[in-house]
This record gives structure tokens, sequence and C-alpha cells, in this order.
């Protein structure tokens, strides 16, 4: 579900945001190392910004955007403290790309701006909010670089776990026109248990140090 900024400002204020877990995802770790991030990469919805930390470690060139102002200072804070303090990162909100001219072009969408987008974690938001999914969908494909790759890690509703989990079918309904779907297959999200998540964790296989693997997709997209 869509939240305003001030909710997103409010876990990270408060550290609950059980997406906080102090190191990149694996699944995207892994992806990187199979060789399936090059050239210029966006990484919306980018929160504590363990992903752009860690590809601007590796030499790439990325941004990190995030709605939440607290969030994308949290991202910068993190990056300092990696020892990584050239990574980029602003707030911008992923459903409206196409109006910056340096991300999309100007006139908008006339010059997409990336080769590669990272969405760790974002996609599921929007559940079945069709119109902002809808939204968030053209967004990418005005600046994602025709050609281009989106890979999208998502919670998956395939067994018990926390947020909003969604199916394999949305993903695929979801990238329609204008794209296709390259690969889409089970894998595991970690996430850390929060006074946020504790009542849908409880039947989780959580590990002492308070983290947990989930269901997840991970799909990769082209751009036409």
């Amino acid at each position: 579900m869509t939240r305003p900024a001030d909710f997103w400002n409010a876990v990270y204020d408060n550290d609950t945001a059980p997406w906080v877990i102090g190191e990149p995802q694996p699944a995207i770790v892994e992806l990187e190392r199979e060789g399936w991030i090059s050239g210029r990469v966006l990484d919306p919805g980018c929160g504590a910004g363990e992903h752009t930390i860690l590809l601007t470690e590796l030499g790439y060139n990325v941004r990190g955007i995030d709605m939440s102002p607290s969030a994308v200072a949290y991202a910068r804070a993190n990056a300092v403290t990696q020892g990584v303090p050239t990574a980029a990162f602003e707030v911008a909100d992923a459903l409206t790309l196409s109006d910056r001219p340096d991300f999309a072009g100007d006139p908008p969408g006339s010059a997409p701006a990336f080769d590669t987008i990272v969405d760790s974690a974002l996609f599921h938001v929007f559940g079945t909010e069709d119109e902002a999914r809808a939204a968030y969908v053209r967004s990418l494909h005005a600046v994602c670089k025709p050609g281009g790759t989106v890979h999208v890690l998502a919670l998956s509703d395939a067994e018990p776990g926390f947020g909003p989990r969604i199916s394999d079918t949305l993903i695929r309904d979801s990238f329609g026109d204008g794209w296709t779907i390259e690969d889409l297959r089970p894998a595991r999200y970690r996430g850390r248990v929060t006074e946020a998540v504790t009542q849908e964790a409880a039947q989780l296989d959580v590990a002492e140090s308070g983290q947990v693997d989930v269901a997840a997709w991970l799909a990769r997209i082209r751009r036409l």
C-alpha cells in the first residue's frame, strides 16, 4: 500500500524498518556477481542505501532515490560510515521520474538515462493499487533505455511472511506493452523482525540475530 512520505520518515526516524538489515540483499549481490548489472544504474526506493553504496564501491555510476527525506538522510550517513561518501542519493518520487529531464530527457521521455534499474522491495508496496502500480511502470519505462533491464525483488505471497506480499501473476500483468519478462523465479528476501512486524513474524523461522529470510520473486524485465 502506498503511504505518504511522513509514514516512511517515521519508520526511519524510529528505526522500525524491517528492511533495514545493515547489508545489501543477497539476491541483489548475486545479480551483480552474475553480470546482470551494467551501465548507469537507478536504485528506486533506495531506503538505507545499501545497494547504491555497494554498486558505487564496485565502480558503477548509480543514483539512489527515495521519496522519504529521512531515508535519504539515513542512506547518506550510512554511505559515510561505510567509507563510500561519493554514493549519490536524492529525494525523488518514483512515480514521476518522467518529469526529470536529467532522468528522462528534455522533453521528458526523449532520452532515457538508465541502463539498469534495481528495484529491491519497492514494486510490491503498490500491491493491488492498479493506478499507482501502472504509474510506476510508466515511470520506469520513461527512464530506462531501450534494451535496458529492470530487476524487481518483491515479497511473495507463496508463503507466510510480512509486508505487502504479491503474486508472480501481478508482476507479469504489470509489465506488458513496452516490456518483455525474461526471467521470473522464486527467491528469498532478507528482513529483520522489528516491532512493526512482530505479529506477522511470529510464525517465521527467525535467526538469533533477528533476521529472517522470506519468500520473494526475482524478475528480470527488458525494456523494449
